[in-house]
């Protein structure tokens, strides 16, 4: 392939660690009293809080009957899309609802991790209150016309002199937040243009020389845009990079040959990045791409419910199925349980209140929107 992206299946790495089964029987759901959280006869609702069709709802309904066959009992699993307020209704409903017995389940999405770290005054739920089961990563890649001969980091001086470059968002708090502020970051000017009703219409508008830079998420990109690069009609600059067990930021295993944002950054501007608006990325791009769905459980739900759930994801990972099927759902990348679903978990849902503030402020002077 040309622009010095590699393809080719990264290798697995098996960070799948279970955890312990104790306690609690009393709020087992009937028939997990038994043998533990044997769940057959049972109907586990899949609560996704986006609309049939988008992202979420694919990647839900991919892994439903795979989560079917490998819980204990092989119970009904169905997906249940609670829509409005941009994702953030369907998650209230489902905290004000869920119990813990393991009957129910969120699948949740940078969409509804971003109200939550600003701050959103509409937000209603608590990930403190949960506990993740499955941890699923993605990845991006950013990418510009050719005729601003912008190749690389060496072009850096070429890329902050370029005029008329415009980016077309689907708002100020979506997953586009991301791409926004490594512009500024890069100190590069960019038009964003909002009003996009998804990645796919942004892509449409690069191709018609509308908006000159864009990024798309890995999949998206592997089958939309790697087209134009071989066709000379999009050059990539960076992928955003993926998270390591460590929780380090390290090039995205699917784009060898990429640097990451970071390395991107040290390369063009001879620094690595820093200050408050740096921090604000990072946790941003956790939330957004390397840590983007969980599945989770009510806080309290008993240990061997999580166990079951837990192990399901083990045998799931490993099932032929999942292994022939899951890329063109999740990508190359690999999902995590236990142990490492818990690290990932922990960096996606924290953001320090200095850097919320700063990214508030910045939200008001950048865009003039205010989360109240």
């Amino acid at each position: 392939m040309t622009n010095g992206i590699r393809g080719g299946r990264p290798g697995r790495r098996h960070l799948l660690l279970g955890a312990g089964a104790a306690g609690a029987a009393g709020l087992l759901p009937r028939g997990a009293r038994a043998q533990g959280a044997d769940l057959a006869g049972q109907t586990i609702e899949w609560i996704i809080p986006m609309a049939v069709g988008g992202g979420s709802d694919t990647w839900a309904r991919f892994h439903a009957p795979l989560l079917q066959r490998h819980l204990p009992g092989r119970p009904t699993v169905i997906v249940r899309n609670l829509t409005g307020g941009g994702g953030i209704s369907g998650t209230n409903q489902y905290a004000s609802r869920a119990r813990p017995d393991g009957l129910m389940v969120l699948g949740t999405t940078a969409s509804i991790q971003f109200p939550y770290l600003l701050g959103d005054p509409r937000v209603r739920y608590d990930y403190a209150q949960w506990r993740p089961v499955m941890a699923s990563p993605t990845g991006g890649v950013a990418y510009i016309r050719p005729e601003y001969n912008v190749r690389g980091p060496a072009d850096y001086a070429r890329l902050r002199a370029a005029q008329g470059l415009k980016f077309g968002s689907q708002g100020p708090t979506s997953l586009d937040i991301v791409p926004a502020l490594a512009f500024e970051l890069l100190g590069i000017e960019v038009q964003i243009v909002f009003g996009m009703q998804g990645r796919a219409p942004g892509r449409l508008a690069f191709e018609r020389g509308e908006t000159p830079i864009d990024y798309q998420t890995s999949s998206a990109f592997i089958s939309q845009v790697m087209p134009l690069v071989r066709e000379g009609k999009a050059v990539p600059l960076f992928a955003w990079g993926v998270m390591n067990a460590a929780g380090e930021i390290v090039r995205d295993p699917n784009f060898p040959d990429l640097p990451h944002f970071a390395e991107f950054v040290q390369a063009a501007t001879g620094r690595a990045p820093s200050g408050p608006g740096w921090e604000a990325w990072k946790a941003l791009f956790v939330a957004g791409f390397a840590a983007q769905k969980f599945l989770v459980l009510p806080r309290a739900t008993p240990e061997p419910i999580v166990a079951a759930y837990q192990g399901a994801f083990a045998r799931i990972f490993a099932d032929p199925e999942y292994r022939e099927k899951r890329g063109p759902v999740i990508g190359e990348y690999d999902e995590v349980t236990g142990a490492a679903a818990d690290r990932h978990y922990a960096a996606a849902t924290t953001m320090a209140p200095e850097v919320r503030q700063w990214t508030r402020d910045w939200l008001l002077r950048r865009f003039n929107h205010s989360l109240g």
